[in-house]
């Protein structure tokens, strides 16, 4: 891009870099741009704006991660920006802001050249880079629609009304060809929301007991341990959060060997909601209402 040097990429994406390698789960990437302007001292050129209205720092390092990302370096996932063990590699090989930026720009060249070999001849250098810029404008406003899209799915299930969580989640099992015995009414409930089983009379193991959270936290070990004193040997114990689980709570789920526990996290549910969407009645789909918009994708998505 005009009017910022490689050095100074480097300098903004390193800074990048040591915000996201303190998150392990990850960070929103309005967030991580957020701390990135607080955490370094922007020149005027960066504090400005594009004629669309795009804050310029953002829009630079949005360009940058690109290269990063077709490096391995970098994870972006419904709008979480992380970092990869290749990404940490990088970050502690090229400690040199100019040489870390380049050599991502440059793994990044090599990422699309394999994209290419079926094509024709290159076109001139000069055709090339502004096909590329292209590219990367596409890819841009690619992921900040995902980003407000997921954005705006997570504001919607969190801020639901709880019952109205238990349904849903009810009747996402339903599609999935469970059969739901029970729901739990207002009032306490013992940790058990849904009753589910495999069969409609019920007569064949296993029991599935849900608990449901609408909450943004992450579920804790303790949180799943306290679930899991609710299920007996023969139970299959369903987690459903519109948060996610501690890495302790997913290693503690993983690691049973007599309570059979499954963990859905927010993404999770909305892949499954996806997934079994055309099996949902319409009672469901008026209580989480999506529909898809087609456009091309940039390349490689």
């Amino acid at each position: 891009m005009p009017n910022i040097t490689y050095r100074r990429t480097g300098e903004l994406l390193r800074k990048l870099f040591e915000i996201l390698m303190s998150q392990p789960d990850g960070l929103r990437a309005k967030n991580a741009l957020a701390e990135l302007a607080n955490r370094i001292e922007l020149t005027e050129f960066e504090k400005g704006y594009y004629d669309s209205g795009s804050i310029r720092i953002d829009k630079i390092v949005r360009f940058a991660t690109i290269d990063c990302a077709r490096a391995g370096w970098f994870l972006k996932n419904k709008g979480t920006w992380s970092i990869t063990e290749e990404g940490r590699t990088a970050y502690n090989s090229y400690t040199d802001p100019e040489t870390f930026y380049k050599e991502a720009v440059k793994l990044y060249g090599e990422w699309k050249r394999t994209q290419n070999q079926s094509a024709v001849e290159s076109p001139a250098v000069a055709e090339d880079d502004l096909s590329d810029e292209s590219n990367k404008e596409v890819s841009i406003t690619f992921e900040q629609a995902e980003e407000q899209a997921w954005e705006e799915i997570q504001q919607f299930l969190r801020e639901i009304n709880p019952y109205e969580f238990q349904e849903l989640v009810a009747s996402l099992l339903r599609a999935m060809g469970y059969h739901v015995s029970w729901i739990s009414p207002p009032g306490k409930d013992g940790g058990i929301d849904i009753l589910a089983y495999g069969d409609p009379l019920g007569t064949r193991p296993p029991r599935i007991k849900v608990q449901v959270k609408r909450m943004e936290q992450a579920i804790t070990v303790d949180g799943l341990r306290s679930f899991m004193a609710l299920l007996s040997d023969d139970d299959v114990g369903l987690f459903v959060t519109t948060g996610s689980f501690t890495k302790d709570a997913r290693t503690e789920a993983r690691t049973q060997e007599k309570r059979k526990i499954t963990l859905i996290d927010l993404e999770r549910l909305f892949d499954l909601w996806i997934e079994y969407y055309t099996a949902l009645d319409d009672a469901a789909r008026r209580r989480f209402p999506l529909r898809p918009i087609h456009f091309l994708a940039p390349e490689g998505k």
